[in-house]
């Protein structure tokens, strides 16, 4: 082969390439994540951080214990905070911002806390996520019976 038709070839080759459509995979919307019970109280389940992005709290909030579903997406810049079982807190490594294990921020730049997934028993008992659906705190959405499951 002379080198003007390797150079067509690999031209070809790099225009059929574009051809093609990108396909990402991305993980399902909603997903199930065990049964309520499978859960301790007042434990933060971290198994789910990397493959659904969500951290599993089961606490109480205001006073009732309850099941909900945080994004591991800081509200400061989109880093991904540390669940820090040691102090009972997420921190984000970038800028420092600290949130309560409600996922309620009170530490560095983060201007308002996590939000929360949906969250709902499904017909065979076992706990479903729906990120679809966002819930934030500051718009009074974590009131809403779907961001959380009562236990």
């Amino acid at each position: 082969m002379t080198a003007l038709t390797t150079t067509a070839v690999v031209w070809t080759l790099a225009l059929a390439r574009y051809l093609f459509p990108n396909v990402l995979t991305e993980p399902p919307s909603q997903f199930k994540v065990g049964f309520p019970d499978d859960f301790a109280p007042g434990q933060v389940e971290t198994k789910f951080k990397a493959q659904f992005g969500i951290w599993l709290v089961s606490a109480d909030y205001q006073g009732e214990p309850c099941i909900f579903a945080l994004s591991t997406v800081c509200t400061h810049l989109g880093c991904t905070p540390n669940w820090l079982d040691s102090e009972q807190k997420f921190k984000c490594p970038c800028h420092g911002s600290g949130f309560y294990k409600d996922g309620i921020n009170f530490e560095g730049p983060a201007p308002r806390p996590l939000e929360r997934y949906a969250i709902r028993v499904a017909s065979d008992g076992q706990l479903e996520v729906d990120k679809s659906r966002k819930f934030q705190e500051e718009m009074g959405q974590w009131q809403d019976p779907a961001s959380f499951v009562a236990v």
